[in-house]
């Protein structure tokens, strides 16, 4: 169980069996009255954000969670393989509950699956990843990095803005928490 006095940002807690992450919380000590924490917290299996106060000495539940480091392996259908790269068991996870993260996902990729009482959630990815761009307009002579932006579709059907010297076939490096461009890698 977790006290208030103990809630952060990215704590995990369950309220009534439902495993939450907190998002934002603020301790406030009014005048009068007794202390609370003014919380806004996202549900991990539908990604609800709820706002809630909690009295001063409130208690909320730990959550049964697990994080395994798994790889990505392939797309059957709709549905996204991954193996575990401890015992080697595979599991398969919608689409639908990842579609997300699964723009950012190659074969072979590792990442940390989030499960809650055995039952896969959430990905974690890793920060950047590195794609290929497969379709964008051909880059023209004289345009720079500072120049602007045109739209350009990578391997895994995720379209980011790159900037207009970039051409198809190069490789980029992404950032997985914004969706942007970074940086133009360079071949090996």
């Amino acid at each position: 169980m977790y006290s208030t006095n103990t809630f952060r940002k990215n704590l995990k807690i369950e309220i009534n069996g439902e495993p939450y992450v907190i998002v934002e919380c603020q301790h406030v000590k009014p005048g009068k009255g007794v202390a609370f924490v003014k919380t806004k917290y996202k549900n991990l299996i539908t990604g609800a954000v709820l706002l809630q106060n909690f009295r001063s000495g409130d208690v909320v539940g730990k959550p049964n969670l697990e994080e395994r480091e798994m790889q990505f392996l392939y797309r059957e259908g709709e549905m996204m393989v991954f193996m575990d790269t401890d015992n080697y068991d595979q599991i398969s996870i919608e689409e639908s509950k990842i579609e997300d993260e699964a723009l950012y996902l190659k074969d072979n990729q590792d990442v940390t699956v989030l499960f809650f009482n055995d039952k896969a959630i959430s990905l974690d990815l890793p920060n950047f990843v590195i794609l290929d761009v497969t379709q964008t307009d051909p880059g023209v002579k004289g345009d720079t990095a500072s120049g602007g932006s045109k739209p350009a579709t990578l391997e895994t059907g995720l379209v980011v803005q790159v900037p207009l010297y970039l051409n198809e076939g190069e490789t980029i490096k992404v950032d997985t928490r914004t969706g942007q461009f970074v940086e133009r890698v360079k071949a090996k």
